[in-house]
């Protein structure tokens, strides 16, 4: 590899590294790149032309202009997390000889607690969808699946009918970084998926052309592949019609599956699986909202609370 200060020429190779050693998705590229080339802008600002120059220093005073900037500090572990990445690839293709984010600390992270639905809320959301119509059929298999499943929506778009095998209830879910697992998805989601299946995607569909025929589960009105926006317009759409619930994100009926199993006594490992967390630290952030709710039963139940 030839001109190793070439700060693009190691942009390049780091993504060529992600793409192919590391099989990560364009969008979790794209979220690199953006954190990379914010902080070569900052390299450029200080005159410094190639990445081997770049010092512990020169970190701190990264850091510290990101903090004036008011960026959360989510942001800010996450573009450091990204540079830290950059160095180490760098530093084992021998372009750089010292990595100067290894020391950086991150920033504290503020311990948000998941917003959850409860169970009535869900059972009026379940209530809206026409399932006389085909739209209404796609809506609400699309919400049973989310719930029954705790899938991420991008995982949800990009469900196959091939993915599907009603003979034991499971999916075959597509993760992040390629990843694969099967997950079960209740009775109330294979009976939406069924009726879904027999009667709403076939008439979205059929106006297909050959050439514009595909196996996505999920379509919309045109019969293309639904998007995640796709997904967020549903629900939003379905909200307008319950009165108890004001706002909501598509996440929320994966915080919701996480509370509700815990709430229910299920133990963690199981429920980081089901979730398809790398680390089991993502998925003990629920256990906060689980606490809450044993402590409100203690102290309506227990007659020295």
């Amino acid at each position: 590899m030839e001109n190793q200060g070439n700060v693009k020429n190691s942009l390049n190779f780091f993504v060529e590294y992600l793409q192919i050693e590391k099989n990560y998705s364009q969008y979790t590229i794209v979220n690199y790149v953006t954190d990379i080339k914010d902080f070569f802008s900052f390299m450029n600002e200080q005159a410094i032309d190639q990445v081997e120059k770049v010092t512990y220093t020169d970190t701190r005073l990264y850091l510290t202009q990101l903090h004036k900037k008011n960026f959360a500090r989510k942001s800010i572990s996450r573009k450091i997390s990204s540079l830290r990445s950059l160095y180490k690839f760098l530093l084992r293709e021998k372009l750089v000889t010292e990595n100067p984010f290894a020391l950086v600390s991150l920033p504290k992270q503020e311990q948000k607690i998941p917003q959850f639905l409860y169970e009535e809320e869900l059972e009026k959301l379940f209530t809206v969808s026409d399932l006389s119509t085909p739209i209404g059929q796609r809506n609400q298999a699309i919400l049973e699946v989310l719930y029954g499943a705790g899938i991420r929506v991008s995982e949800c778009c990009k469900i196959t009918k091939a993915d599907l095998d009603f003979s034991i209830g499971t999916v075959l879910v597509q993760g992040k970084g390629s990843k694969q697992r099967y997950v079960p998805f209740g009775s109330f989601a294979q009976d939406a998926l069924e009726l879904y299946l027999s009667e709403g995607r076939n008439e979205l569909t059929k106006h297909l052309k050959p050439s514009e025929e595909h196996s996505v589960l999920f379509v919309n009105h045109r019969g293309g592949p639904l998007t995640v926006g796709g997904v967020r317009h549903v629900l939003n759409e379905l909200i307008k019609h319950t009165s108890s619930i004001i706002h909501i994100n598509p996440h929320m009926f994966r915080h919701t599956f996480a509370t509700h199993l815990l709430n229910a006594g299920a133990d963690m490992r199981s429920v980081q699986e089901l979730l398809g967390h790398e680390h089991l630290s993502s998925t003990q952030i629920y256990t906060h909202v689980t606490k809450d709710h044993l402590r409100k039963i203690y102290m309506s139940h227990h007659p020295r609370a």
